[in-house]
């Protein structure tokens, strides 16, 4: 009788996380699916629902940030979208998706949406 209790004890907590996981996996499918047809709002949408899934799975994080600060780029909020990208270089150094975060930074400094940091720091101004 223990086994029999013990068996679906482990059945039932595999269950949820794999349902868990799944749950997260439908919800990043769709907002890529958003993102590629334009649809910024829904890719947010979509993008809160794998945090609220993903709280105990940190490893999905940057993938999510990563796709934030893509849609915020798309919506011309540069600024926001540099900040999200420094956010995963920051929390995620070795991740492949600092490097990527990198590159973004790069690209929106290259085309004047996003200052240098040697051009953003604050100059002192003399009296």
């Amino acid at each position: 009788m223990r086994f029999v209790l013990i068996a679906a004890l482990a059945i039932s907590a595999l269950s949820v996380t794999g349902c868990t996981r799944w749950s997260m996996n439908h919800h990043l499918n769709n907002a890529y699916s958003a993102y590629d047809r334009g649809n910024c709002e829904q890719v947010m949408l979509e993008l809160s629902k794998v945090d609220r899934d993903s709280r105990a799975r940190r490893y999905v994080q940057p993938e999510v940030s990563m796709m934030r600060g893509q849609c915020l780029e798309r919506q011309k909020l540069f600024i926001d979208a540099a900040q999200t990208y420094e956010f995963i270089i920051a929390s995620y150094p070795q991740s492949e998706y600092a490097y990527r975060a990198r590159a973004r930074l790069e690209t929106l400094q290259s085309l004047g949406h996003y200052p240098t940091r040697s051009a953003a720091a604050v100059q002192p101004t003399g009296f």
